[in-house]
């Protein structure tokens, strides 16, 4: 482990195209959940897998699903199709929330297009019935899935892309409150922070880049400062500024078209914002769109809750999960610890066998654990799916750290044994 050295992670905000789709495609997904709650249909059985794309005044709303009847209607041939209408209503209601009312893309005057269509039966068969016979459900795909968490701040997260987060989090909350200045800022923002690391630890950014859009078009670089600054200072909190840190504001010195109208977004396209700011590794898949058979999702919530509790336990200081899963296969085909050096008198082997003590980690497993089957989705679109504050209505339940007692009782039997 290198003790002194400088890294960076980025995170966009909710206006930014990308963003906007995964927005869009986890609003489908809790519309799903809510529809299913509302017309007594089982949630184990709701399947979603939808993906998005925006442009000018354009969204495209595609994938599979498996429906409550309540989305569904009936073809001048009698047949069972989708109906677009609450699908529709729903991406506007993000994007109005949002904020976009501009002319190249607008909440009320944006076409949008739903193509989403029946689950494919191939995939369906080895979701509904897992081959190894050891849970309820196969895994929805093949795939690796890392989970990781650190000392480095209070919520456990890399302190790179934790204050990256915290600058856009202060500038939507104040942007949206509509006071002062503040409010003449637009939903599509990037943030990035280098921080400094000595022994080890976060010490001090040296350098901030913001770029976010501003509805004002006579504002320049410098006038953007001043707005954004004391929202930055704020955000960073307890981590020193530089003497010498670089301070890169609108860069180019404007930034009044944002969002889809200036550059088109698909859904999935920040996998590293969601997860860890590049500080750990990431098995590919994104989150957004899918619900929680895809182990792309609840697979990595899961490998972040253990490797959070961990930590949490004071196990170790550090600590990297990896799951890997095979399609219709309900338990992981391994489950791989690294503590990187920071064990606190335990081993990987021993934590490797507590999790699997303490957590079924097969799909219907992970669903039951954390009680994924919920619309808790659409807030976990923005700001990073990890290091958020565990909600009462369920919401990044894989933060919990409710596992710790379960944890070191089991290490410690293992270290006794």
């Amino acid at each position: 482990m290198r003790a002194n050295y400088l890294f960076t992670s980025e995170s966009v905000a909710e206006g930014h195209p990308d963003k906007v789709c995964d927005r869009i495609s986890d609003e489908i997904v809790d519309l799903v959940y809510r529809e299913a709650a509302k017309t007594g249909v089982n949630p184990w059985g709701v399947r979603i897998a939808c993906e998005t794309l925006a442009t000018t005044n354009r969204v495209v709303i595609a994938g599979e699903v498996r429906l409550p009847p309540s989305l569904m209607k009936k073809d001048k041939d009698g047949n069972d199709v989708i109906n677009p209408s609450k699908f529709k209503a729903a991406a506007r209601r993000a994007i109005k929330d949002i904020g976009y009312e501009q002319d190249g893309f607008h909440w009320k005057k944006a076409k949008i297009d739903v193509l989403l269509h029946s689950q494919s039966a191939d995939i369906a068969q080895g979701v509904d019935s897992a081959a190894d016979q050891q849970g309820d459900e196969g895994a929805g795909d093949q795939g690796i899935m890392f989970g990781y968490a650190c000392r480095e701040t209070p919520d456990l997260m890399p302190a790179p892309i934790y204050y990256s987060h915290k600058i856009l989090q202060l500038l939507a909350a104040a942007r949206k409150k509509g006071d002062g200045e503040v409010a003449k800022l637009g939903p599509d923002a990037k943030s990035q922070v280098t921080v400094r690391y000595l022994d080890g630890k976060p010490s001090e950014a040296t350098s901030i880049v913001l770029s976010t859009q501003h509805l004002d078009e006579s504002w320049d670089s410098k006038k953007v400062r001043a707005v954004v600054e004391p929202y930055i200072r704020e955000a960073l909190g307890e981590l020193k500024i530089a003497d010498d840190c670089k301070w890169y504001i609108n860069p180019t010195g404007k930034f009044v078209i944002g969002g889809p109208d200036g550059d088109a977004g698909l859904t999935g396209r920040k996998i590293i914002v969601d997860t860890y700011g590049g500080a750990a590794p990431h098995g590919g898949g994104a989150f957004s769109g899918k619900d929680t058979t895809k182990v792309d999702r609840s697979a990595a919530y899961a490998a972040r809750y253990l490797a959070k509790n961990v930590v949490a336990a004071g196990l170790a200081d550090r600590c990297t999960i990896q799951l890997s899963y095979a399609i219709g296969v309900a338990q992981p085909l391994s489950i791989y610890v690294d503590l990187h050096g920071t064990g606190k008198g335990v081993s990987e082997d021993q934590v490797e066998a507590a999790i699997r003590e303490n957590m079924d980690l097969s799909p219907s497993g992970i669903r039951r654990h954390l009680d994924l089957n919920k619309p808790i989705y659409a807030k976990t679109s923005a700001y990073g799916h990890f290091g958020r504050k565990a909600g009462r209505d369920g919401s990044f339940s894989w933060e919990r750290t409710d596992l710790v007692k379960a944890l070191k009782e089991a290490v410690k039997i293992k270290a006794a044994a």
